[in-house]
């Protein structure tokens, strides 16, 4: 994983924070968002998205599908994209954790072929876009998780591409656990 190239605390109207990485790892077009929680005696209350509040961080997307997986420990879903409907993701956990990874294949791209790799879990809440013209998968390191995204397109299952996880050209550092992986035998 490279730096992030920039961070940016965006003051909303109300005076409260929220934290945006933007180009994540060094890679065009990837945001890290640190929602701003509010808690107390009762538990906590945070916007998951806003519009408005995005738009202003020059994040200009339309979200058209809602998504939600749940898996175990050591699954691994992905790398996977659309090549002609390509799909721009809002991603987040809410409950376990994940490690969640992008991978730059837009061609022509100054960062082809790298990635980025953050994790996201229900304790830090944060979230990750992945504009469209990337690759993108998650390994489950807790127990269980629960993995929410937001779509920029809609899912077309004939239109589907992958990347092996293990591709040793882009060589994304997986976590190791003590189980093997599970995935699919879907590419």
């Amino acid at each position: 994983m490279q730096e992030v190239l920039a961070e940016k605390k965006d003051k909303k109207e109300n005076g409260t924070d929220k934290g945006r990485k933007k180009n994540a790892g060094g890679i065009e077009g990837l945001c890290v968002i640190e929602p701003s929680v509010h808690g107390d005696q009762r538990g906590y209350f945070m916007e998951t998205y806003n519009q408005k509040d995005m738009e202003e961080a020059g994040l200009t997307m339309k979200f058209v599908q809602d998504n939600q997986s749940g898996s175990g420990k050591a699954v691994l879903r992905g790398l996977h994209f659309q090549k002609k409907y390509p799909q721009g993701k809002l991603v987040r956990v809410i409950r376990g954790t994940v490690f969640d990874v992008a991978v730059d294949i837009r061609k022509g791209s100054a960062t082809y072929g790298k990635w980025y790799g953050i994790e996201l879990s229900e304790e830090n809440k944060k979230q990750f876009y992945i504009p469209e013209g990337f690759a993108h998968g998650f390994l489950v390191l807790s127990d269980q998780a629960e993995f929410c995204y937001k779509c920029t397109d809609f899912y077309h299952p004939d239109d589907e591409g992958g990347i092996a996880w293990n591709d040793p050209t882009i060589n994304v550092a997986w976590p190791e656990l003590d189980v093997p992986y599970r995935m699919s035998e879907k590419r």
